[in-house]
């Protein structure tokens, strides 16, 4: 144990922690004292830092480097995995790649901030002491969260400002312009948006990032990126739906596609319908459609919501009817008919065969 313990020698990894400000010099002495390439991703997929020993080559970990992001096979294997979605670490193989890897999650403060990937050469990795990297993943995602915490950042791309616009970061909408009047949002104009479940995703090529190729050459100023697991991409005005319908098909996708976009700044609102929605179409008891529109899924959010609830309903008909009940009259049942057929007076007398006079009682 001693042995070990001196092999995987953090000393160099905290005192560059107390001394320095660079993640990528973190990444540096935590790949040294591990003895493994390793790359550092935050909460919307992107490599932060990364460590690669010399001599030391893999398509897909380079590819990740070189593109600034894993593929979208990489994230929905993140995002599928039970255990790191827990909060543990976990092993996995990528497809055409010769390594394991071991993916955990960086957490600071309670925060799950990014993740860590390590690449395991030799069989090694599982037999680090578990205090050893713990250590190592809490130094890192400390540092993590110092970079993302620091005030008056200013932010370096849109996808990052709309990641904080999705997370209700912007204290109003006059500093969400101020931020966007530098990219592509100042002047954008969407129709729509999709919001995409990649979990279940399935691709036949391997080391490619096939799908976000596929939106990106199908869908004009689409946009695709990785938010909270799922692929967000916007929709412009004749986009091509059964475009749509295909690449679920081929991909194993589930999609729920929102309209009415008249304010950019209204995205998080609508973003958590969208969410809800998938939520239904991704359960195990759903077997329909797996390309929806927000609308056809509206009926479904509310039950879920009422499922969802405490007093389900409403204080008011509970009263009716205990009063029903107890003076054995029929006012909830007439309240049901008349909201079921729309305020139809007409059409509520029908139903319970009952005179006007009566029903307006």
């Amino acid at each position: 144990m001693e042995t070990k313990l001196t092999q995987y020698d953090l000393s160099p990894l905290i005192e560059a922690f107390f001394e320095s400000d660079s993640l990528e010099a973190l990444a540096k002495h935590a790949g040294v004292a591990l003895h493994c390439p390793l790359m550092i991703l935050n909460d919307t997929f992107h490599v932060m830092a990364h460590f690669v020993p010399v001599n030391f080559h893999d398509e897909v970990f380079m590819s990740a480097i070189k593109h600034g992001e894993p593929t979208y096979e990489a994230d929905a294997t993140i995002a599928e995995n039970s255990h790191i979605q827990d909060g543990h670490a976990a092993f996995v193989t990528l497809v055409d790649s010769q390594y394991v890897r071991r993916f955990s999650p960086l957490i600071s403060n309670g925060i799950r901030l990014g993740y860590l990937v390590c690449v395991d050469l030799d069989g090694q990795l599982e037999h680090i002491p578990e205090n050893v990297i713990r250590n190592a993943e809490a130094v890192l995602a400390k540092q993590l969260y110092i970079d993302i915490s620091r005030k008056d950042k200013s932010f370096g791309t849109a996808e990052e400002i709309l990641c904080h616009l999705l997370d209700g970061k912007f204290p109003g909408e006059a500093y969400f312009k101020l931020q966007a009047q530098s990219t592509y949002l100042a002047d954008f104009h969407p129709v729509a948006f999709a919001l995409i479940d990649i979990k279940a995703y399935r691709t036949g090529y391997l080391g490619q990032n096939t799908l976000k190729d596929e939106l990106t050459f199908h869908f004009y100023a689409s946009h695709p990126f990785i938010y909270n697991d799922d692929v967000f991409m916007f929709l412009q005005k004749g986009y091509d739906a059964k475009a749509f319908r295909a690449l679920c098909d081929e991909f194993k996708l589930k999609v729920v596609i929102t309209d009415g976009i008249d304010n950019l700044y209204a995205l998080p609102t609508l973003c958590k319908i969208a969410r809800e929605g998938l939520d239904i179409i991704t359960s195990e008891e759903y077997s329909g459609n797996p390309c929806l529109n927000i609308k056809s899924l509206y009926t479904a959010i509310q039950l879920s919501h009422l499922a969802n609830s405490a007093t389900p309903i409403d204080r008011h008909i509970i009263e009716l009817d205990r009063s029903d009940r107890e003076t054995s009259t029929s006012y909830c049942l007439t309240l049901y008919y008349y909201l079921c057929s729309a305020h139809s007076l007409k059409d509520t007398c029908t139903a319970l065969f009952t005179h006007r006079n009566t029903v307006l009682y």
